[in-house]
């Protein structure tokens, strides 16, 4: 189980289940899914029964101040007497599904944290970060646009919630977003999981409902393009990405989708010329700069992973992990004096919150030092 533990703490108050209830049903899909076919807002945040009577018993009825309440629902959530809640990156389920399955992907633990700890007095909303990089042992790294957490005030304090520990957020971070924005996240996730799925109308109707909800949302336009272009509907595709790049002209992957169908349809200079924007926003993105240095670096080329990693470094400065690739590469280029410096860098980087990375940077720093007392080639 990926573990959600307190990056904390804070918070503020979102209405409780009522109030996020109080949405309209998403409209009937002109492809011809139904509206019936879709969970209405009510559905999605509803608490089942039995999960209801757990949080009085393990979190309210015991009586237990905001914060110690708060640190019981996170208690309940993920140990073996409460939900043991796993991650599922796949698992974009309504509350009544996740208490079901006890399965969640951030988006679905999001909603589930806000909802119960709000019923339990707790001030909880829930946050959009813009961009993302995620690591993952597994699959390795893995950027996303539209992550979501909790956010928490208490007692003056503020804090996060998040069920990926493995991530890093944009200079920006974490933003509060309303009600019906998080249901428009979770309509397009619904809908990428059908398009991929194959379920070409049930994907229309889900990006359509998550478009209800927040029509400035640029990632149910762009999904919806794809899903044009897939079907061989290439005018609507284009007018698709054109709104997505009206609403948001440096999102990256409208770009890119946007370039590739004017090549389909036969216009390069309009392809070439979105190409161009693409470049030069990746240009100045921490975040591309940074998995340009790492394909680099999985192609062993580490001069070229240097230098993405170096510029990655120079756009977010304050980015340990990025630090840490920096110096992984020098290392592995033959520079060891650099890389020292760049796991300093790292090490100092990762604060008194990160003691864990600390220790682990500052072992790599040992190895480092003691590899070049050897007398490893260093430059």
């Amino acid at each position: 189980m990926t573990a959600c533990r307190l990056l904390l703490i804070m918070w503020m108050a979102v209405a409780a289940t009522p109030a996020w209830a109080s949405d309209t049903a998403p409209a009937a899909s002109a492809a011809g899914t139904s509206a019936a076919a879709l969970p209405a807002p009510a559905q999605i945040l509803e608490v089942p029964a039995p999960l209801l009577a757990l949080l009085h018993k393990r979190v309210i009825d015991p009586g237990y101040s905001r914060e110690r309440r708060l640190q019981r629902l996170v208690d309940m959530i993920f140990d073996a007497q409460g939900l043991h809640l796993a991650y599922d990156p796949d698992a974009t389920h309504t509350i009544a599904e996740t208490w079901q399955t006890r399965r969640a992907n951030c988006l679905s633990f999001t909603l589930l944290f806000v909802t119960l700890a709000n019923l339990a007095g707790i001030d909880a909303h829930v946050q959009e970060v813009a961009q993302v990089v995620s690591w993952y042992q597994a699959s390795g790294v893995i950027y996303s646009v539209g992550h979501v957490n909790a956010g928490i005030v208490l007692d003056g304090r503020t804090g996060t919630v998040d069920l990926d520990h493995n991530v890093l957020y944009d200079h920006l971070g974490p933003q509060r977003i309303n009600r019906q924005r998080t249901l428009a996240h979770f309509y397009n996730n619904r809908g990428a999981d059908r398009m991929a799925a194959g379920d070409n109308d049930a994907a229309r109707a889900y990006f359509q409902a998550a478009l209800g909800m927040a029509p400035d949302f640029v990632a149910a336009w762009n999904n919806l393009g794809v899903l044009d272009a897939r079907i061989g509907n290439l005018d609507q595709a284009r007018r698709d990405y054109e709104t997505a790049l009206r609403l948001q002209p440096r999102h990256g992957a409208s770009l890119s989708n946007a370039s590739a169908l004017y090549r389909r349809m036969g216009d390069t200079r309009q392809a070439g010329l979105l190409a161009s924007r693409l470049v030069r926003v990746q240009r100045s993105d921490p975040f591309a700069q940074y998995l340009f240095g790492a394909q680099a670096e999985q192609r062993r080329d580490y001069a070229a992973a240097v230098r993405f990693y170096r510029r990655a470094v120079r756009l977010y400065e304050t980015a340990h992990p990025f630090h840490f690739a920096l110096a992984r590469s020098y290392f592995l280029a033959g520079d060891a004096r650099r890389a020292s410096i760049e796991m300093q860098r790292a090490r100092d980087l990762a604060g008194e919150n990160g003691d864990a990375l600390r220790t682990r940077y500052q072992a790599k720093l040992d190895s480092l030092q003691r590899w070049r007392q050897r007398g490893g080639n260093a430059n």
